[in-house]
């Protein structure tokens, strides 16, 4: 079937990629109009023809009635400037996609604000990163289901096998992914921190093979651990060409602020969260009011700054 597709960058690339080759027609925009046309010449000779579009509106006066857009942006302000751009050049009956990290009361408030409109809105959780291309991507779909059912061919062609749910109306998907995300956290901060013990014991462990192990048949396995493999292969042991500085897309911190308005205790993916803020520090000023009052309590060592 047909699409819009705005926003070509890491991942949205490669979604354009897995729907051209399961044969969709898709009319791609990129900002830096250059991806667009790059796409396009690639999926060209690959078999796969795509159409590029150097505007909104040229995206827009490509599709045929009723029109589907997918916004595969950042979230905050870039995706509401791209919706807001889509608006005006949209009629009653199409259907705006946003497939990005979106906080899910501002689907809420979209959907509303674009049925005023006559548009419909989907959002759609997507998880798979880099390696969506050929594994898939998990998707979250949040809609109507008169809204959703017509598109789910784009949503099967995205997904692996079993990889897509309509999770329930306007904010829905991108909710799931926010929790999905939060729990994320917690599993990476469990790995890192169980890596970090083995990496100072005093045993000569190849942490390689260890986190290789346990993919295989242990209770921990997971694909994040598998990734952890690649990691350790890539970057040696020690990763020493890496620094310990862990950002954060927002929805982890949304997990802990809906966790705290639903009084549900969450203290693993709260911690999860502040030890990444905790990693962005180079010295913590919190740490040196510590090493003090320690020293002056007790007269323990204290290490001097030069």
């Amino acid at each position: 079937m047909q699409l819009g597709f705005i926003g070509l960058g890491r991942m949205g690339a490669n979604m354009v990629r897995r729907l051209a080759n399961d044969g969709h027609d898709i009319v791609a925009y990129n900002r830096t109009v250059e991806k667009a046309h790059e796409l396009a010449d690639e999926q060209k000779a690959a078999g796969h023809p795509i159409t590029a579009a150097d505007s909104v509106a040229e995206l827009v006066s490509k599709l045929t009635k009723p029109r589907a857009a997918w916004v595969m942006v950042p979230a905050g302000d870039p995706t509401e400037a791209q919706i807001k751009e889509l608006l005006d050049h949209l009629e009653p009956g199409d259907t705006i996609i946003d497939g990005g990290n979106t906080n899910f009361h501002d689907d809420v408030r979209r959907h509303a604000m674009l049925a005023e409109h006559g548009i419909h809105y989907i959002d759609a959780g997507t998880s798979g990163g880099v390696w969506g291309l050929a594994n898939g991507y998990c998707l979250m779909v949040g809609g109507e289901p008169e809204v959703v059912g017509p598109l789910e061919p784009i949503f099967k062609s995205l997904a692996p096998k079993d990889g897509y749910l309509h999770a329930g109306p306007a904010g829905a998907g991108h909710y799931v992914k926010m929790v999905h995300n939060g729990i994320e956290y917690g599993l990476m901060q469990a790995y890192a921190e169980g890596f970090e013990i083995m990496h100072a014991s005093e045993y000569p462990l190849d942490l390689a093979a260890i986190s290789d192990l346990w993919n295989h048949g242990s209770v921990v396995r997971s694909w994040l651990l598998e990734l952890a493999t690649l990691a350790f292969k890539a970057n040696g042991e020690d990763l020493a060409n890496l620094k310990g500085w862990v950002a954060d897309s927002g929805e982890g911190r949304w997990t802990v602020q809906e966790a705290i308005d639903r009084d549900v205790p969450a203290p693993i993916i709260t911690l999860a969260l502040q030890t990444r803020l905790r990693s962005r520090q180079d010295d913590s000023y919190g740490a040196k009011v510590l090493a003090a009052l320690r020293n002056e309590f007790g007269g323990h060592a204290v290490v001097k700054e030069g």
